[in-house]
């Protein structure tokens, strides 16, 4: 544990919080992607298998749990709950063209040929790309509402922060992971584009809009 991975967690913890404040207030998963959020529940449990094998820290357990949950009920809301909100026709982007290569790619690169490696790896990897459909969306609909904006930061920000603690643990413990890394970086350059928007048109009061 260092500072920042304890502030990309909590980071990852607030982008959570924002999406689900969202939906219950305004009783609305407009402006939403289904489809990331699949992806991000698909995340969670394929990384997190090892609840049942391993224990780490009661932090560790307590914040893989946070996340699955609130995952699952993400899912909750959008398909079940307010599921008359949800926007299907511009919610479009295949994801199987993102979980395929993903897992192949996990069977090809990995740190160990085991079935939980495997799927850790696989999680990296379909983590840095689960935003796509959430991008997609915003960039079809033209423009996003700003707690959404508030959200896709503060997920960003998760993992541009969890590539300095990635720096930060290579020069303090000699510990670094390549494929952590290298879909870390991927994941953050995804999000570059958003960053500028949010920079000078949201917090400067403006709306938040994704060229098409």
């Amino acid at each position: 544990m260092n500072i920042f991975r304890l502030a990309g967690d909590l980071s990852h913890l607030l982008a959570i919080i924002l999406l689900l404040i969202k939906i219950w207030k305004t009783r609305s998963c407009a402006g939403i992607s289904g489809k990331s959020q699949i992806l991000f529940a698909i995340v969670y449990v394929s990384r997190y298998l090892d609840l049942v094998t391993t224990f780490i820290s009661v932090y560790n357990t307590f914040m893989k749990l946070v996340f699955i949950s609130t995952s699952v009920a993400t899912i909750y809301l959008m398909y079940v709950k307010f599921k008359a909100t949800y926007d299907h026709n511009h919610d479009s982007f295949r994801i199987e063209f993102l979980l395929v290569p993903c897992f192949l790619l996990a069977l090809l690169i990995n740190n160990a040929f085991t079935p939980l490696e495997i799927l850790w790896t696989f999680s990296i990897y379909l983590e840095a790309v689960a935003i796509l459909p959430q991008l997609f969306l915003v960039s079809k609909t033209g423009e996003a509402e700003s707690i959404t904006s508030h959200y896709l930061f503060a997920l960003g920000s998760y993992r541009a922060l969890y590539l300095l603690n990635w720096i930060y643990r290579y020069y303090a413990e000699g510990h670094y992971d390549l494929i952590a890394i290298f879909a870390g970086a991927i994941q953050t350059i995804l999000y570059c584009d958003f960053f500028y928007l949010y920079i000078t048109k949201v917090l400067k009061g403006k709306k938040l809009q994704l060229p098409a």
